[in-house]
């Protein structure tokens, strides 16, 4: 699937996202929130090493050629591609025995966005979608969800809708086409002044179209839409991200949250490495270290963190074995992410992997569903809600249980 670009016509198909209303229960803890909680997902695409990331076994035959660095979290190190995260990576838990029934590429983001395996024609929404589904943005002017940086199969509002797909933006930190040129506003007005002829027609409720048109036109013409513009943040502050896709997507994100918009992902690729998993990680990391530990400071540093559930993960992680290609193929059995913000417990390493690799199965396995239901309850979201198809059909919102350590 090819992305989408930042155009007016996304804008005006995405803007219905913030017509949606709740139709399940809102949890009690999300309710009562003085300030209602966002999401952010830093996704790892093509599914990173845990051996090259959060959990290295340096000196192993499964170790490869990483070495470590000691973080502020007393015990815990990582590997030595992320030194500035290890200063930072104490504000979160590390669950390093993650689990996965999936292990393509596809299927396996389908499992770890939604918390569901893939079911016939059902289409579940991603744990974002949720979200918005269920605490609604109050003031309109930015989309409620949004996607920063190339993703290929990037969070959808699946049965919920596609007013609750997040709103695409491939190259973070411009408005390319917002803002339409002079010569073309007069056109757009006449066209308007049309499109409210047409709809007269149809009676005193236009419905579902004249408010996507709506919240597409407040969107256009919002001071709030700066938010995805960086020409006003400080250049040590654009440096310290770094002035790459992912560095600024990663500043729009905090941007954004600071701006109200309730679920944000930002997309890293280069992870899949089938040959040359050493070198295909520490250039990932080059990017991923400098960028992630400024977002997690930051978001600390502005007090964003108490009301964000962060979670930083791929699809999958890799295997023990070091291929032929001096590779890594596709691991499911036992991976690592980072999870933390908006009210879970940092400074926590969950479950653990053989360093011989001989044990398929990591102790204390955490599979993918009870991370989604972890963060769906962080974030407020009944663990018995059930969500309506369009069909008719009650389906859970989650199947997992909460990591109860966690919260």
């Amino acid at each position: 699937m090819e992305p989408l670009s930042f155009s007016r016509r996304s804008l005006l198909a995405a803007a219905a996202a913030a017509a949606v209303m709740p139709r399940g229960v809102l949890g009690a803890g999300a309710r009562s929130a003085a300030k209602p909680k966002s999401l952010l997902v830093v996704w790892l695409e093509g599914g990173p090493s845990q051996l090259e990331t959060w959990d290295p076994h340096p000196g192993t035959a499964i170790g490869g050629q990483v070495g470590t660095v000691k973080t502020r979290m007393p015990g815990l190190e990582i590997a030595d591609f992320y030194p500035r995260m290890a200063e930072q990576v104490h504000r979160l838990s590390v669950l390093r025995s993650v689990v996965s029934k999936e292990g393509d590429h596809e299927r396996g983001t389908y499992a770890v966005k939604t918390g569901h395996r893939p079911e016939g024609a059902t289409i579940h929404p991603s744990l974002g979608a949720i979200v918005c589904h269920e605490v609604p943005v109050a003031e309109r002017g930015l989309p409620p969800h949004v996607s920063l940086g190339k993703s290929q199969w990037p969070a959808r509002g699946g049965f919920l809708g596609p007013g609750l797909d997040a709103f695409r933006i491939v190259n973070p930190g411009t408005l390319e086409n917002l803002e339409p040129p002079a010569k073309v506003q007069a056109r757009e007005e006449r066209r308007l002044e049309a499109l409210n002829v047409v709809e007269a027609g149809f009676g005193a409720a236009p419905g579902r179209h004249r408010e996507a048109v709506d919240g597409a036109l407040a969107m256009m013409s919002s001071p709030r839409r700066r938010a995805f513009v960086l020409d006003d943040e400080p250049r040590a502050v654009r440096a310290a991200y770094g002035d790459h896709p992912f560095g600024r997507g990663c500043l729009v994100a905090r941007r954004l949250l600071e701006a109200g918009v309730r679920a944000v992902e930002v997309t890293l690729g280069g992870f899949d490495s089938h040959a040359g998993n050493h070198e295909a990680h520490r250039a990932a990391a080059q990017v991923l270290d400098p960028a992630l530990s400024t977002l997690v400071a930051e978001l600390a540093e502005r007090d964003l963190l108490r009301s964000t559930v962060v979670l930083v993960t791929g699809e999958f992680g890799r295997t023990p074995k070091i291929n032929v290609a001096g590779g890594r193929d596709h691991w499911p059995h036992g991976f690592s992410c980072l999870l933390g913000g908006g009210g879970i417990a940092g400074g926590q390493v969950i479950g653990e992997t053989d360093p011989s690799g001989a044990k398929e199965a990591p102790a204390s396995a955490v599979p993918v569903e009870d991370v989604a239901a972890t963060v769906l309850a962080a974030l407020g979201v009944d663990m018995h809600l059930e969500l309506e198809t369009p069909e008719g059909r009650p389906i859970p919102v989650t199947k997992g249980t909460p990591i109860r350590r966690l919260l």
